[in-house]
């Protein structure tokens, strides 16, 4: 699972595909270094941090929290990202639901 809980909410890994025709939550995959990532598609290019910008906006309008709850801890020019979520005991819940149910 690309979820790691911590004291104030979650840590999320994700990876991301820039200039797609669509935004989505698409699955959770598993890099070649073995480690779980959510893929996430982008209509943003990944042009001076376009791409993260759009990814805080649409993981926080998906989730129906504010941008500034979500902060971008690692991979701010890499495809792979670690994200800081900030949330309670049931919006981590509700994350980790959806997110497992886009695992294999």
């Amino acid at each position: 699972m690309p979820l790691t809980p911590t004291p104030d909410g979650l840590v999320l890994t994700v990876r991301v595909t820039p200039k797609s025709a669509k935004e989505a939550l698409e699955a959770v995959r598993i890099e070649s270094d073995g480690r779980p990532v959510l893929t996430v598609r982008l209509t943003a290019p990944p042009v001076e941090g376009a791409a993260n910008a759009a990814l805080v906006a649409f993981l926080a309008k998906h989730w129906r929290i504010p941008k500034r709850s979500i902060r971008l801890l690692s991979g701010e020019t890499a495809r792979v990202k670690r994200l800081a979520i900030e949330a309670d005991a049931a919006l981590a819940r509700r994350i980790t639901e959806e997110i497992g149910a886009l695992a294999p």
